[in-house]
C-alpha cells in the first residue's frame, strides 16, 4: 500500500489538541488508556493541560491502567503518581489487575503460549502484588480467555478510547493509521482515536522536556546500558521488547531476575542466549560469536522447519504464524536472498505472535523488489 505524507500549517502539539477537544465535543464518555510510558506521559499532559484551560471536561473522562503484573518498579510508582492527579481533577481512574492473557516470549520452549496476568493459581509467585484500590474483577470479562484487547472495547463501547499509538513505532501501525484515514474515517471500529499518531520520536523527548514530564526512570537505564533512543521501549516483562532488556536492567534492579525466573522459569532463556536468534538480534557480541563459521544457508534452514510443521510447531498458534510464513517464503522466494531468509527464519524462531515482523518483512522486502523493478524499468527505457 503506497502512503503519501501531507505536511500541514499547524505542529503536532496543536494538531493533536485539536483531536482531543474534538473528541470531548461529541458528549460521549472518553476514555483514556494509560500506561506510563513515554508515549502515554505525552496524551496524559495533553489532556491535563486541557482540563486545567477549561477546555474539556474531566467529568466526562476515565483513564484506564491495565496493570500487567511483571511491570518495572519504576512503571508502578509513575502510574500511581499520575493517578493522584488525575483524581484531584475530579478524573475517575480505573487500575485493573485482571486474570487477562498476554503473550510470553520465553514460552517457546513449552506448549503455553500464553502469560496469565494475575493468574489466580501462581499467587505465591506473583511479580508484585496488586494495590488495594485495583479493580481484580468485571462482569464482561471472560478471566483467562480476554486479552486486555479484547475485554475493553466490549465493556466500554459506549464511549471513544483515545490512546497514545504512533505511527513512527511501527510499520504496521502506520499502515493500519493510513487505511482508516484513507476511507475517509479517522476512529476505528473499536471506537480509538489517536492523537499523537503523527508524532515522531523526537517530538515525544521535546515535548516531555518542555513541559518538565518526569519520566519513569527505566528509560534513563535503558540508555546508560547502549539502548539505541529509536528502541527506548518498555512494556510488560515477557514482551519481546522488554525481554530483550532484563538482562541489562538485572543491574539496576538487584532482584528482578531472581522473580522472574520465579514467576517464569523460562525466562532464563535470555541470560543464556541473548545475543542470539533466538531474540533476532544482530549485535556486535552476536557476530564476534559467529565469527569463523560458515554462513548459514537460511533458505534450506525454512525448507527443513516447513518440512515438519506438525512437530516443529507443536501447538495450533504456532502452525497458523508458520503456515503464514510458508506462504510469505513461497511468495518471495523467486527473488529474496539469504539475508531476507535469514530474517524470515529468525522472525518465526524468536516467535511473532501477532504476525508484526511479518508483515514488517513483507514491507521490506516488497518495497525493495519494486524499487528495484523500476529502476530497470529506467535503465531499459534509456533515462
Amino acid at each position: 500500500m503506497a502512503i503519501k505524507r501531507c505536511k500541514s500549517s499547524i505542529d503536532v502539539v496543536e494538531a493533536a489538541n485539536i483531536r482531543i477537544k474534538n473528541v470531548f465535543k461529541n458528549g460521549l464518555p472518553v476514555y483514556m488508556s494509560f500506561s506510563g510510558g513515554k508515549d502515554s506521559l505525552c496524551l496524559a499532559q495533553l489532556v491535563m493541560n486541557l482540563i486545567q484551560a477549561g477546555e474539556i471536561n474531566p467529568a466526562q473522562l476515565t483513564v484506564q491502567f491495565i496493570d500487567e503484573e511483571a511491570i518495572f518498579p519504576c512503571m508502578d510508582k509513575k502510574v500511581r503518581e499520575w493517578r493522584k492527579k488525575f483524581m484531584l481533577m475530579g478524573v475517575k481512574f480505573e487500575w485493573f489487575c485482571l486474570e487477562v492473557k498476554h503473550y510470553n516470549c520465553f514460552n517457546e520452549l513449552s506448549n503455553d503460549e500464553t502469560f496469565i496476568c494475575w493468574d489466580r493459581y501462581k499467587k505465591d509467585v506473583w511479580v508484585r502484588q496488586p494495590p488495594a484500590f485495583a479493580i481484580k474483577s468485571h462482569p464482561l470479562l471472560r478471566p483467562r480467555v480476554d486479552a486486555y484487547q479484547d475485554f475493553l472495547p466490549r465493556a466500554y463501547s459506549g464511549g471513544i478510547t483515545i490512546t497514545g499509538i504512533r505511527t513512527a513505532e511501527s510499520v504496521q501501525r502506520l499502515v493500519s493509521i493510513a487505511t482508516i484515514t484513507q476511507g475517509g474515517r479517522h476512529i476505528t471500529r473499536r471506537h480509538q482515536i489517536f492523537p499523537i499518531y503523527d508524532w515522531k520520536d523526537n517530538d515525544v523527548w521535546l515535548y516531555l522536556y518542555k513541559e518538565k514530564v518526569d519520566i519513569p526512570e527505566i528509560y534513563l537505564f535503558l540508555w546508560q546500558s547502549g539502548t539505541s533512543r529509536r528502541r527506548l521501549r518498555v512494556s510488560q516483562f515477557f514482551s519481546i521488547d522488554t525481554a530483550k532488556s532484563l538482562v541489562q536492567m538485572n543491574e539496576y534492579y538487584p532482584d528482578l531476575m531472581e522473580r522472574i525466573i520465579r514467576r517464569e522459569p523460562n525466562a532464563y532463556l535470555a541470560a543464556l542466549y541473548w545475543d542470539s536468534e533466538m531474540f533476532g538480534r544482530n549485535t556486535a557480541v552476536r557476530k564476534k560469536n559467529e565469527q569463523g563459521m560458515d554462513e548459514k544457508d537460511y533458505k534450506a534452514a525454512l525448507l527443513e522447519l516447513f518440512s515438519d510443521m506438525e512437530g516443529n510447531f507443536p501447538t495450533r498458534h504456532k502452525r497458523y504464524v508458520a503456515d503464514r510464513y510458508r506462504n510469505f517464503f513461497m511468495s518471495v522466494s523467486s527473488f529474496a536472498d539469504n539475508k531476507d531468509y535469514k530474517e524470515i527464519y529468525e522472525g518465526i524462531i524468536s516467535g511473532d505472535p501477532k504476525l508484526r515482523s511479518c508483515r514488517a518483512l513483507y514491507q521490506t522486502i516488497y518495497g525493495r523488489y519494486i524499487e528495484e523493478a523500476k529502476r530497470r524499468e529506467r535503465i531499459k527505457d534509456g533515462q
